[in-house]
């Protein structure tokens, strides 16, 4: 049951860090008409740096691939958690109303580094 669970949520979560890294290519969500004006800015200025956002939503597309995947789901965790570290403080410093979903998400991406913890273990030794 456990793994079935962990499957569902896992799922769900790469599906979330798929989308959002086809939205930045695509641009097919459209931009909330209540968006702080802070963070309108803090958009634009992370777009004139033409690398960063093409770079964060190859890491996501693949991270979310990698997530939904038993076999490279340790991997995927990985990947993304930089990424999810970037939305939990977005959330904290720019834009609170936000703050539950990113907590949930981090929970999850934890939860699946805990449950793949002996992976990660040739890597610190």
């Amino acid at each position: 049951m456990k793994k079935k669970i962990l499957f569902g949520v896992s799922l769900l979560f790469g599906l979330m860090f798929i989308n959002s890294g086809l939205n930045k290519f695509f641009h097919y969500i459209p931009v909330p008409p209540d968006l702080p004006e802070h963070m309108k800015q803090l958009m634009a200025a992370f777009m004139q740096i033409g690398w960063l956002m093409p770079l964060v939503a190859v890491v996501e597309i693949v991270g979310g691939v990698l997530f939904i995947t038993n076999k490279y789901r340790a991997l995927g965790a990985i990947i993304i958690f930089p990424v999810m570290i970037g939305v939990l403080l977005t959330h904290i410093i720019d834009a609170p109303s936000g703050l539950p979903i990113a907590l949930v998400l981090l929970a999850i991406n934890l939860w699946v580094i805990y449950e793949n913890r002996e992976k990660y273990m040739p890597m610190i030794k």
